[in-house]
């Protein structure tokens, strides 16, 4: 079980270091305003209009940097500094996630496989855990318990990692058409793109850590004794 303890430890602080320098990145880009003064609300509404989508809720909830896009009942969701927030960080995170309205609208296919795995992943998390734990306890006994864990962390971890393609596409979405707008400049492009490139890492260490960890699992299903 050493094994594990490492790779969570390890990947642990590797999302900690990220998930600071994303929070002092956005901090700072939060100082810079936008050079037309609109909110992360407006820039959200305003391409959503230029892609010529309707029928998409823009919301503000709780908490930092909880932006999200539920495509279930297609709202997008602004915290509440990126909703009121006039700011290149708020209108990076706003575009960021306008792109994923844009991609459902689209139907883009990574975000389909991806809606297509939440009822697996949902069922997979409740218990993944409890599978694993019991299928390393006799796995030299009743080794198909740990495989049948395996395959549900798999689902997880698949998860994962169609999730980074689906975030660097609405990145990419964001970033042309805040150049393209008008919203940003040459100057304040970068920004943009540093803040989302940051909000990117935190996807890459997730989707690492559970390749790592998936991995471990099958190393110990593989050196069973039979």
């Amino acid at each position: 079980m050493a094994g594990i303890w490492i790779i969570f430890i390890a990947f642990t602080l590797l999302s900690w270091l990220v998930s600071s320098q994303l929070k002092s990145r956005f901090k700072k880009y939060s100082q810079i305003p936008t050079a037309n003064g609109m909110s992360g609300r407006e820039v959200a509404e305003k391409m959503l209009r230029d892609n010529g989508i309707n029928g998409v809720r823009i919301g503000s909830v709780g908490g930092q940097l909880s932006d999200h896009y539920n495509p279930a009942d297609r709202t997008i969701n602004l915290s509440q500094d990126v909703y009121h927030g006039r700011s290149i960080a708020a209108a990076a995170v706003a575009a960021h996630e306008t792109g994923h309205a844009i991609q459902h609208a689209q139907e883009y296919a990574w975000l389909q496989m991806r809606s297509a795995l939440v009822p697996i992943v949902s069922f997979s998390s409740k218990w993944v855990q409890w599978v694993l734990l019991a299928g390393i306890l006799m796995v030299n006994t009743f080794p198909q318990l740990l495989l049948a864990g395996i395959v549900l962390f798999a689902g997880t971890t698949l998860f994962s990692v169609i999730t980074l393609p689906v975030e660097i596409d609405a990145s990419r979405r964001a970033l042309v058409w805040l150049k393209t707008s008008g919203i940003t400049s040459y100057e304040t492009q970068k920004s943009a793109y540093d803040a989302l490139k940051w909000a990117a890492y935190t996807y890459v260490v997730a989707a690492l850590s559970s390749l790592a960890t998936l991995l471990y699992y099958v190393m110990i299903y593989m050196g069973r004794r039979d």
